[in-house]
């Protein structure tokens, strides 16, 4: 195949940028591979060369951008040809630095870059929200592989498959949906029968920690009920078996549809079904034992790029260590030419110049995390005005509706995007692990916490119980006048298993317990994470935070405290809270030392964490035990 300058550029920019081929074409097959050299995670290249994927989603023509035909992105519309566009897209690829195309991207061979085909396997073969227990499903799975890999079997461009994107395994509506099926879907009999053997064929110790539906008084008529849905019980432990259904349901899909795909294509690595900007642990649990590469699509937490460390830490531990690729990562602006208006909880900034300097500082730390083997741009143009079929309507864009680049962006990305080998082959900087907390004057109403020191603030070691992962980020700075504390953190609180209109009871909200002794004696205090008893309609995030003192076992005001709620309804919980100094028990200088204590409590008591190590029942019982911090400097 004849090459033209411009893939040529291509090319020799994958050598500089992430040691590719010199020629894909000349590889002597179209296995990839992942490896560990120098402690860092890596792709591996049918040539055997190491790999960091730096990609972008949705290189395509537009055709799948919008059911609309005139206000979104459209290659006839801005090109005389399509092998002109093809050519200038490609081009401008090579000089932003990015050599992997993703999901929803022309064909490899077309785009003559590496890619990821994201199959949607399990809705296109009937898996999701229909029986998977279903004995005709594997076949089926089967089937539909072979016919979904066959355009990309065999090329060296195609480094694996996305199985599906954003099942989500949301353990709540896993939950409701099947037991709501009739008597004869298999998938309903198997969870019926995960109900009797958790709870010993007992129906009073099932009905004391659910609400049974009205007429149902045995798992024979649970079976038999269709359309009903029994309520998790405040103060019971439905969720220990909720928790456990989801990681059977989770195990059947990536082991059928993992067997599936190595049977079609034995040389393509597995890629899973981009999480949806959140994991639940029991999925991700099921899912390794099947996949080569975990993918996340991932909500940077910070308008100055930083990335959670409880998020990808948690993922290594869940799944021993895989390797991750980020499948969608984004900056929005305020500031636009396609008229989006940027309408959710994703991060966005006002401008830019902030968004090109916010994406160029995530990207550096998304490369600095061992485990990262790649990141993926979402997306090459903005989303329609007016927005997707979908509602969802942001400036996310490399080029806006009219392929008209947005310079700062690009030119920061391919600034930084040839370095990113470099950054992941030197790893992150060592982190600093004293117990001192920073000074730095924290505004809580501003919903952002780009103020904070961040790296300095962050309290390390947050300790769960061995079978669990921390899934919250803690980070603490104090000044002349108060203490702050700011919460990064994901969770799930399963609507769909809660009586309609009524609020959850505070002890089964997420929540921080958060004990301070400054020398005046222990006081403790709790932020809460309540959730809108009934949803406010499209697009309104409703979850707000109460701040409460709880040294009398109740929920108190706080004379001068503030917290603010800035995240999602869920599963991205955000926040930060501000003490006076007079609620702690003293007005600090730098140089004092007091005891602190933190824990986190997850919806429905699910799991929890804390600095101590204890349950935070006991752990905020014991002052003794808490851990002793310095205030810093500025």
């Amino acid at each position: 195949m004849n090459r033209s300058p411009i893939v040529l550029a291509l090319v020799l920019l994958g050598t500089r940028a992430a040691s590719a081929c010199h020629d894909f074409h000349a590889a002597r097959g179209s296995r990839w591979a992942v490896e560990s050299r120098g402690g860092a995670s890596w792709l591996r290249t049918p040539c055997g060369d190491p790999f960091f994927s730096v990609g972008v989603n949705n290189v395509n023509d537009g055709r799948v951008a919008s059911a609309s035909t005139t206000m979104g992105y459209r290659w006839n519309a801005v090109s005389p040809d399509f092998p002109s566009w093809l050519a200038t897209t490609r081009g401008r690829l090579t000089a932003w630095g990015f050599n992997t195309a993703s999901g929803s991207s022309l064909a490899p061979e077309v785009l003559e870059l590496p890619s990821i085909p994201d199959l949607e396997l399990g809705r296109t073969a009937r898996f999701h929200w229909v029986d998977p227990f279903d004995p005709a499903v594997e076949q089926r799975v089967r089937a539909t592989a072979r016919e979904l890999v066959a355009p990309y079997r065999g090329s060296p461009y195609r480094i694996g498959y996305f199985t599906d994107n954003e099942i989500g395994w949301w353990n709540g509506a896993l939950f409701a949906f099947y037991l709501e099926r009739g008597a004869t879907n298999h998938t309903k009999q198997r969870l019926v029968a995960l109900l009797r053997e958790h709870y010993a064929d007992d129906w009073r110790r099932f009905a004391a920690d659910f609400v049974p539906p009205q007429g149902v008084t045995s798992f024979g008529d649970l079976l038999r009920q269709r359309g009903a849905t029994p309520r998790l019980r405040s103060g019971g432990r439905g969720i220990d078996v909720v928790r456990r259904w989801t990681g059977v349901i989770a195990e059947r899909y990536y082991r059928i549809v993992g067997r599936a795909l190595h049977e079609a294509d034995p040389e393509a690595l597995l890629f899973g079904d981009r999480l949806p900007i959140y994991y639940d642990p029991a999925a991700v649990r099921a899912m390794a034992p099947y996949v080569d590469v975990i993918t996340t699509n991932y909500n940077v937490d910070s308008p100055d790029g930083w990335i959670a460390h409880y998020y990808f830490d948690g993922l290594r531990k869940l799944s021993g260590g895989k390797p991750v690729l980020v499948s969608e990562w984004f900056f929005a602006a305020d500031e636009n030419r396609s008229g989006n208006r940027n309408n959710g909880h994703l991060m966005t900034v006002r401008t830019q110049a902030e968004r090109a300097r916010g994406a160029a500082a995530a990207a550096e730390r998304f490369a600095r995390e061992p485990g990262i083997v790649g990141t993926q741009w979402f997306q090459y143009y903005d989303h329609p005005r007016g927005g997707r079929a979908d509602g969802e309507d942001y400036d996310f864009g490399l080029v806006d509706v009219d392929d008209r680049p947005y310079d700062e962006l690009v030119a920061a990305l391919a600034g930084v995007n040839p370095r990113l080998t470099g950054l992941h082959r030197a790893g992150p900087a060592p982190a600093s692990r004293a117990d001192t907390l920073p000074q730095a004057r924290i505004d809580p109403g501003d919903r952002s916490h780009a103020e904070w020191p961040k790296e300095e603030a962050l309290v390390a070691g947050m300790v769960a119980p061995p079978s669990e992962v921390p899934f919250a980020d803690l980070y603490v700075a104090w000044d002349h006048d108060g203490i702050s504390l700011a919460v990064i953190g994901m969770d799930y609180h399963a609507p769909e298993l809660l009586a309609p209109h009524r609020e959850l009871a505070l002890e089964d909200c997420f929540h921080v317990d958060w004990g301070v002794d400054a020398g005046g004696g222990p006081h403790r205090f709790a932020l809460y994470f309540i959730p809108p008893a009934a949803r406010s309609g499209r697009d309104q995030y409703s979850m707000r935070v109460r701040l409460c003192r709880i040294d009398a076992g109740r929920c108190e005001p706080v004379r001068g405290a503030v917290a603010t709620y800035f995240g999602a309804d869920q599963p991205r919980l955000v926040a930060e809270a501000r003490l006076p100094w007079d609620a702690a028990g003293l007005r600090s200088r730098p140089g004092d030392r007091l005891r602190m204590e933190l824990a986190v409590t997850a919806f429905h008591r699910a799991r929890w964490m804390s600095t101590s190590g204890g349950p935070p029942a006991a752990a905020m019982r014991d002052p003794a035990g808490w851990r002793v911090f310095s205030l810093a400097s500025p």
